[in-house]
């Protein structure tokens, strides 16, 4: 039974949300708390709940505790999947105001009467809210609750703290008398590395302000990238770490962005132009790297999506003989498969991990882990 709105080593009632006699498994939510866990809290967000807002996991357990509980997945799934055993620590990173604050990009749901608002846990249900707490405040100044929507539609708002942009969306369209970009085109511009990066509507950035940085420090330290070196930069998206490890590899190197996405591929073209030695390569990760025949690159980062990157990429990626990789990976166990993968197919071992907190309040975590060959 997979229980909401608890904690480990609590006693509660709970109500059945989902399941049955003959199922595998059942869902339910804490209904009531009988004796608490050290570490639960007021939770701060009056539609964090059972039967409320499905969007924070953890909004009734301290900071402290909800790292902790973290660490604890990574470790376990680390070992289960990848056979190691390595301690973790969850780290924090600027940017939320106590877990708070921090979400720059939202997708609200609009009601049949035109409010707009935000899902129950596994359902399609609204809830009409006043603000989402875990949201930046420059989408919470959209005033969401003021407005009247087209009814069963969305309106996405993504913001960028940096140039104060902000672009607002419903049922698709450009919103201008709530704010988009400054040139009124769908698109934001984010700031990491003393860099400025387009990201248009649909393309891929990281939600929290602080993330983007504490990702582009760990890969740097991670990979340690020397000048003329070749680098391999799989689901590059808009270009974030291909920019600075371009700058690091120097003109004397090379950068290749692999990306599928149109939309990505655009921006990283806009993001990544009049820096020497980058080639752009649009397509699935494991048809580019069959097509490019890449018989060598000192380093590689992948950063592949909740599913992970999957033997084909592992083989493929071995075979170029790295001498450092940076995986970026936003699900413990596709990380802890892909880890076992480079060890049994292309002989590398995890040398380094960092973890950071960049979805407070929710069961997300983001890792970096770094890879050498045994043999080194």
């Amino acid at each position: 039974m997979f229980v909401r709105h608890t904690l480990p080593g609590e006693v509660v009632r709970v109500e059945v949300t989902e399941g049955d006699a003959a199922s595998a498994y059942w869902r339910a939510d804490a209904v009531e708390v009988i004796e608490a866990a050290e570490g639960r809290v007021a939770p701060p967000c009056p539609w964090s709940g059972p039967g409320r807002c499905g969007g924070c996991d953890w909004q009734h357990a301290s900071l402290e505790v909800q790292r902790g509980l973290k660490a604890a997945v990574v470790r376990e799934q680390l070992g289960r999947l990848a056979g190691l055993d390595r301690e973790v620590v969850v780290e924090a990173v600027p940017g939320d105001a106590e877990g708070l604050d921090w979400r720059t990009q939202v997708t609200y749901a609009v009601s049949a009467g035109g409010r707009a608002g935000l899902r129950k846990h596994r359902s399609h249900q609204i809830v009409p809210i006043d603000e989402c707490r875990i949201a930046h405040p420059l989408v919470r100044d959209v005033s969401l609750s003021q407005n009247r929507w087209a009814p069963d539609t969305a309106v996405e708002v993504a913001v960028s703290p940096a140039t104060g942009e902000r672009l607002v969306l419903a049922g698709g369209r450009v919103q201008r008398g709530l704010g988009s970009t400054r040139d009124g085109t769908a698109a934001v511009h984010e700031a990491a590395a003393q860099r400025l990066y387009r990201v248009s509507r649909g393309g891929f950035w990281q939600v929290h302000p602080g993330a983007a940085d504490a990702l582009v420090a760990a890969v740097v330290e991670g990979l340690e990238p020397a000048a003329g070196e070749s680098v391999l930069d799989l689901y590059g998206g808009a270009g974030l770490f291909a920019a600075v490890l371009a700058s690091r590899v120097g003109p004397g190197g090379r950068v290749t962005l692999v990306e599928s996405d149109e939309t990505a591929v655009a921006d990283a073209r806009h993001n990544l132009a009049g820096l020497p030695g980058v080639r752009i390569e649009r397509g699935r990760v494991d048809h580019v790297l069959r097509r490019l025949h890449l018989r060598r690159a000192d380093l590689v980062v992948l950063d592949p999506p909740r599913s992970g990157a999957g033997k084909a990429v592992v083989d493929l990626v071995s075979r170029t003989r790295p001498r450092r990789i940076a995986y970026v990976a936003c699900d413990p166990a596709a990380l802890a498969r892909d880890l076992r993968w480079f060890a049994e197919r292309g002989g590398y071992a995890l040398r380094g991990l960092r973890s950071f907190d960049l979805f407070p309040m929710t069961h997300h975590v983001e890792c970096v882990a770094t890879l050498v060959r045994a043999s080194d």
